[in-house]
């Protein structure tokens, strides 16, 4: 299945101020979550984040808040975004099949989410670069679990230049500066 922006959502879980500084390889994840935001945001794909308990576990990261001038979350202590009501409302309205996955964990939050949208016919696919647990044994975990359930896996590079789709697009040449 070919991956269309008019059909896609970004969805950000729980970057947040208490969980990013215990995830394995943090640096490379902000990074790549800040290329793929910057990406999405350039090629006009709404985006939704979502906090965990943010009395418990604080704020999204500034690094990633500071992207949007109007940044709003959805507070949850649901682990799967699905068992959220706002946000399965906003899909349901939203007229979009395809739902771009970062954030953490790879092994609780963004597994179970993954694997609940699927459930209910939407078609999630998990940006393996923008997702960390705690240690890599965890998140190679889910990457196989994603694997075995149908889910489709992309990287920070490959969905922005699919969602791009030529080099004649008018996006190509600042997709392309954000991902070198």
């Amino acid at each position: 299945m070919r991956i269309k922006r008019e059909n896609c959502t970004g969805l950000v879980i729980d970057i947040q101020e208490k969980l990013y500084p215990i995830m394995a390889e943090k640096e490379a994840l902000q990074t790549n979550c800040i290329k793929l935001l910057e990406g999405l945001s350039l090629l006009g794909i709404p985006t939704v984040f979502t906090q965990q308990y943010s009395k418990g576990l604080g704020e999204t990261i500034q690094a990633i808040s500071i992207l949007y001038q109007s940044f709003i979350h959805i507070e949850k202590i649901t682990f799967s975004c699905m068992d959220e009501p706002e946000y399965a409302n906003y899909l349901e309205h939203s007229g979009k099949s395809n739902v771009l996955i970062c954030g953490i964990e790879s092994h609780v939050c963004v597994l179970q989410t993954a694997l609940d949208l699927q459930e209910k016919g939407y078609h999630p696919v998990v940006i393996s670069d923008c997702i960390s647990s705690r240690n890599l044994t965890e998140k190679q975990i889910a990457m196989n679990r994603l694997n075995q359930e149908g889910i489709r896996i992309s990287t920070v590079e490959s969905i922005l230049f699919e969602l791009t789709r030529s080099a004649a697009a008018t996006e190509f040449r600042a997709i392309s500066k954000i991902v070198k």
